[in-house]
């Protein structure tokens, strides 16, 4: 089980030993806030997602080459004025059951897939009215359930998109890793 903190902490527990006593904790690779984690399908390691708009893949030490294999990208982001990135918090992230790939949800409104092997962005969906606040595949990967919320990301909105969840067909080219060139 993997547990961050408001913190800037992370927590990892074997539940198989203890429910009350983390088995290691550190700090977060990320620079701010932690606003998701959640562990990868094969239990090597987990991923985060923060409210500066990034997404940090770290590994289990147990997990081999973790020092190397570890890594953060910039995500959930457009162009502003200048030279200056707009960062939008990454709210929530789901693994494909199949694939491994994973999906983010912003407050841009945008769900994106990744390949995190090989460190791609597969797609893009179109945008949502508001904040992605939550996402879950179906067990076989054919369905996204998306969760759009205004998630206060800018204050309190008196004329916020009312909050709706949608069900989204999923192709296997939106979430199939492409093959290695």
């Amino acid at each position: 089980l993997v547990v961050a903190t408001s913190g800037r902490r992370i927590c990892l527990y074997d539940l198989r030993k203890s429910f009350s006593l983390a088995e290691e904790t550190c700090d977060s690779p990320l620079k701010y806030q932690t606003r998701c984690v959640h562990a990868f399908p094969t239990g090597n390691g987990y991923a985060l997602g923060s409210v500066e708009g990034r997404v940090a893949m770290e590994y289990l030490r147990e997990a081999g080459d973790a020092q190397t294999s570890k890594y953060a990208f910039k995500c959930h982001r457009k162009n502003g004025e200048g030279d200056k990135d707009v960062a939008y918090p990454v709210n929530c992230m789901a693994f494909h059951p199949t694939f491994g790939t994973f999906a983010t949800g912003g407050c841009d409104g945008f769900v994106n897939v990744w390949d995190g092997d090989h460190k791609k962005r597969l797609y893009q969906f179109s945008q949502y009215p508001t904040s992605i606040s939550s996402l879950a595949f179906n067990q076989d990967g054919s369905l996204l359930a998306v969760a759009a919320s205004y998630t206060f990301e800018e204050g309190e909105k008196p004329d916020s998109v009312p909050d709706a969840i949608y069900i989204r067909n999923i192709q296997s080219h939106e979430v199939q890793p492409k093959e290695s060139r």
